[in-house]
């Protein structure tokens, strides 16, 4: 990506977080990230680490209407999932029959590879082991994770394996702000 696109879309998130009256941390954490496709409007998300402890973390997100975060599960975390504006599509392949998943706390049975679909306020619950991928079902969707404690480097297992986690990002104006990925 280059750096240049990365600014847009931190400026594009952050007014619609406004918009939204969703007011970031002073010098939060920006991750912005094309997993490695070389196509943002296709595969990316605008992730923010708004807390990030030895037990938990917590993220606010955006992404634009069928911009797909990739297939993949995680082997150690558990996450909640949170529409918090717009509405979210998730795609839960699975060979067995059915998925049980906790739906707004509510444990509910989907057919193999139903999706769910989940109007702002809404959340599940993504077990580790459960592959998933999501994308927004509306304009834009501005949405939230809370986990157990975050590794993206040993943590993060896409079932396609040209994605990466990071961006290789080429320098093309200097940086609003220091990613994730920069440290």
């Amino acid at each position: 990506m280059k750096r240049s696109e990365i600014n847009a879309v931190i400026r594009e998130a952050s007014a619609a977080f406004a918009r939204h009256e969703w007011v970031l941390p002073p010098k939060p954490r920006w991750d912005v990230t094309d997993f490695g496709l070389g196509h943002f409007a296709r595969e990316g998300l605008v992730l923010i680490n708004l807390a990030e402890q030895v037990e938990y973390c917590e993220k606010l997100m955006y992404a634009r209407r069928d911009q797909v975060t990739p297939r993949h599960h995680h082997a150690v975390k558990k996450e909640d999932i949170i529409c918090r504006w717009g509405r979210l599509v998730l795609e839960f392949p699975s060979a067995a029959a059915k998925l049980r998943l906790q739906v707004n706390g509510a444990w509910q049975d989907l057919a193999a590879n139903q999706r769910l679909v989940l109007e702002a306020g809404e959340r599940v619950t993504i077990t580790p082991g459960i592959v998933h991928a999501f994308w927004p079902g509306s304009d834009y969707a501005v949405l939230g994770e809370v986990s157990t404690a975050n590794d993206d480097a040993r943590d993060n297992f896409f079932e396609n394996a040209a994605v990466g986690r990071f961006s290789q990002i080429e320098e093309d104006e200097p940086a609003l702000t220091r990613l994730v990925s920069d440290s």
